[in-house]
């Protein structure tokens, strides 16, 4: 068995890297201990291991201590470990650190068709390697460089490349693993941050290689904080320290092949271990020293190779920082957030951006979850309590005068306090003879004001009419008077109105032609002027698909804002869906037709129209059905516009529905195409099951609809998913593919979820889909109350309060 232990090593900067002793039963590797290759009908279990020909690195299963929570549990994965010396070891590569193994049935076994895999007695086989056509004469070799490859072997003895551990790095580089990108398949290199340091799950960190600039960035969910500058002429990056690189080599590759950056050593004497370790908070070290730290940037400061923010929040200011303490805070006026998606740089990050955070800690002891702690509390700790945590350090200010002597400083202030009251009498004076003047034109001013108003509301409507039918005469958008809506709508009466949505109420109407349309009236209070209305009212015109709601022409009329849309005779998804009687109306093959068109509707937002539309509010509501029952998105108050070569934008609105919000645009505020394909993923589980993404709940077992459907897919038990009212006219094969493409669109991480394009191939095709999902976001379940279901503007700075509010609050 092999068990892993933390050893701690602090440098001067007291920056901790964690490695692991590596600990050798003499009855755990007798049977492959020697072998280095794995081949065809051979198979590697828990009890034996893979070793390179020198010994350097090995390739088993192992243990992982995740930290003592509710249950204790601990984690094992398929692993490649550098056995530098006798004593001490590294974890260097794990294989998929956000799915688990159980290795009490696991076994590596490389088949006679060239397949690498993982299989278990009681679930379903990991598919590590495959290929469309069987491949003959193939082995798996653990090489002393540390890269367990895949090849096939040829009858000449030329050996071709199928698959090497290089290609999917962890949390470290060693030499000849590459950063950067394969220009033949698209595929990326990078390193990704654990999310503590004894979780190995996916963390907040990346470690890239910007070929266009030659430097390394370190990021954090996709925003740059730390770049290590440009490769200067002496081989040597600026923001890393000249010392700590002299015994590398840089390696640049530039072809049309591939960008990559990797790194040898120079010595090959060197005798400390040599690979660079990306760590949970955003270091990136080796054995003896720091090379960049992406953990002392705060946004404002541009030292050390920091980059600036343009989302600073105003409440923080330069020089404020988080230091380490030691002590017990008072948990009084705290707020606790106990999910265990969470680890340090997501705790420090939303305390830095809510203003009434001063402090946090970590809410397990294995460094997940989040404590964070007001101004009061910080200000009574128990110093003797032997916790850790991390209070908001505010910067010092000099005195200027704090040389000057006391009689000085006293002459000082009478001459300002003489100078002030001279500044006010003649200030006064000032203000009296303007008055005088001005009284005499204030009643003038205030009937000819009124006479104003009151020709205006007179002519308002033909004044709108007009404008807007110049405005629209290049657009086909028909302008309404505003008598003729409320002759439509009888005066907006109660018995018209279809629904209330985030932006107003919909009603029924019909036009003096016989004509049925919804008449969308605009919330007062949405704070949309003329010019954002006709905006909006010109982009919605020139999007043309069968798949979205055809806007017919608008109003305005005074304050009002009023859209008209072709009427929809079936109402709303969320109408049948989610009641137990109407969803039997929607059999499988109206549903896979809705999952269809929906799909359609989203790829021509994101990639066909004009401009690159990302809708920001897709769920059930805003997806209405015609007399045939297609689908149709309704509702662009919330969409965002983005031109075709713009990926992602960061907003200071977040706007949407819970349940439906992808992590990185609830928490950061970074929306791009990939925010709507998490909705999308969401809306189809929803569609399959039949049910709410929040209705899954007992007190037993808290989760939603994302994590039950998880679960059943990891237990091979998918089908039970299924909405039981469809009885025996659904198509297995489709269902499955729906509830794979759908986990795939909820993953964790944007750049991990497929296109639109993707998910309409993978729909469509019959064939097997290799990419396989693993663990989504927001696995544990949020308690939402059915009043926050609704569509809602939050402010980035209050809404990490509400967060932590709605993660903490269990039934």
């Amino acid at each position: 068995m092999i068990i892993l232990l933390h050893v701690w090593f602090k440098t001067k900067k007291q920056v901790v890297l964690i490695y692991y002793l590596w600990v050798w039963w003499s009855t755990s590797f007798c049977v492959k201990a020697r072998n280095d290759s794995l081949k065809a009908g051979e198979r590697l279990d828990a009890n034996s291991a893979l070793c390179s020909k020198q010994g350097r690195y090995c390739l088993s299963f192992g243990e992982i201590f995740h930290g003592k929570l509710d249950n204790g549990d601990n984690y094992n994965y398929l692993i490649i470990v550098n056995m530098a010396n006798f004593n001490y070891g590294s974890v260097i590569w794990i294989y998929d650190s956000n799915q688990p193994i159980d290795i009490s049935s696991a076994v590596l076994s490389l088949n006679y068709s060239g397949v690498l895999k993982i299989e278990f007695q009681h679930r379903k086989e990991i598919i590590i390697y495959s290929s469309s056509q069987p491949i003959n004469n193939t082995l798996a070799t653990m090489l002393d460089t540390g890269n367990f490859v895949l090849e096939q072997l040829h009858p000449n003895g030329i050996k071709s490349l199928l698959w090497q551990s290089f290609d999917f790095p962890s949390a470290v580089l060693v030499p000849t693993m590459k950063l950067g990108v394969n220009r033949k398949t698209g595929h990326n290199w990078s390193l990704v941050s654990w999310l503590t340091n004894s979780r190995p799950s996916s963390g907040g960190f990346s470690l890239e290689w910007e070929p266009k600039e030659r430097e390394l960035n370190i990021k954090r969910r996709g925003i740059v904080y730390w770049k290590s500058g440009k490769l200067a002429n002496n081989g040597l990056f600026d923001n890393i320290p000249a010392n700590v690189q002299q015994n590398y080599q840089y390696v640049i590759i530039s072809n049309k092949d591939e960008d990559s950056f990797s790194f040898e050593i120079k010595n090959q004497n060197y005798k400390m271990s040599p690979e660079w370790y990306l760590s949970s908070s955003g270091s990136l070290m080796n054995l003896e020293r720091e090379l960049g730290n992406a953990d002392i940037c705060y946004g404002y400061n541009s030292d050390r190779g920091c980059q600036k923010w343009e989302d600073i929040p105003t409440c923080r200011m330069p020089g404020e920082v988080f230091e380490r303490k030691m002590g017990r805070p008072n948990t009084y006026y705290a707020n606790f957030l106990d999910n265990v998606s969470y680890g340090y740089s997501d705790c420090k990050l939303s305390c830095w951006r809510n203003c009434s955070c001063n402090g946090f800690q970590e809410y397990y002891g294995n460094g997940t979850g989040c404590i964070f702690y007001s101004w009061n509390s910080t200000q009574d700790v128990d110093w003797e309590a032997d916790f850790k945590f991390y209070k908001l350090k505010k910067p010092v200010k000099s005195d200027p005068n704090h040389h000057v002597n006391a009689g000085k400083r006293r002459r000082i202030w009478i001459s300002a306090a003489i100078a002030t009251a001279l500044l006010i009498i003649c200030s006064l004076v000032l203000c009296i003879t303007i008055k005088k003047h001005k009284y005499g034109l204030k009643e003038k001013k205030v009937i000819e004001k009124e006479t104003e108003m009151q020709e205006l509301a007179a002519s308002n409507e033909l004044y709108s009419i007009k404008d807007l039918k110049d405005d629209f005469k290049e657009h086909d958008i028909k302008v309404f008077s505003y008598a003729s809506i409320l002759e439509a709508t009888m005066d907006f009466s109660p018995e018209n109105k279809l629904g209330q949505g985030g932006y107003g109420p919909v009603y029924e109407g019909i036009l003096a032609t016989g004509q049925k349309v919804a008449v969308k009236r605009l919330s007062k209070t949405s704070g949309q002027g003329i010019i954002e209305f006709k905006n909006e009212l010109v982009l919605i015109c020139e999007l043309q698909h069968t798949n979205l709601v055809q806007l017919l022409g608008c109003c305005i009329h005074e304050e009002e804002r009023i859209l008209i849309y072709e009427y929809m005779p079936n109402k709303s998804l969320d109408f049948y869906l989610f009641d137990s009687t109407k969803r039997k109306l929607l059999d499988w093959k109206k549903r896979f037709n809705i999952i269809e068109g929906i799909s359609q509707a989203l790829l021509y937002l994101h990639k066909y129209s004009r401009l690159k539309i990302i809708h920001r509010d897709l769920k059930a509501s805003n997806i209405l059905l015609d007399e045939n029952m297609n689908p149709k998105i309704s509702d662009f108050g919330m969409a965002r516009m983005f031109t075709q070569q713009e990926s992602t934008v960061n907003t200071n609105r977040i706007v949407g529905t819970y349940g439906y919000m992808s992590p990185e645009y609830a928490m950061e505020g970074i929306c791009s195409t990939k925010s709507d394909v998490y909705s999308f993923g969401v809306l189809l589980l929803e569609i399959v099951c039949g049910r709410k993404n929040n209705s899954f709940y007992d007190d037993d077992h808290p989760i939603n609809l994302i994590g039950h459907a998880w679960e059943l897919w990891n237990d091979g038990e998918y089908m039970q998913l299924m909405d039981p009212s469809l009885n025996d006219s659904f198509v297995p094969d489709e269902v499955k593919r729906c509830i794979h493409v759908g986990l795939l669109c909820v993953e964790q991480y944007a750049n991990d979820r497929p296109t639109m394009s993707d998910v309409i191939s993978m729909l469509t095709n019959k064939y097997e889909h290799v990419t396989l999902p693993t663990r989504p976001a927001f696995y544990v379940r949020r308690d939402i109350s059915p009043e926050k279901t609704t569509s809602k503007v939050l402010d980035t700075e209050t809404y990490s309060t509400s967060i932590i509010s709605s993660e903490v609050k269990r039934k």
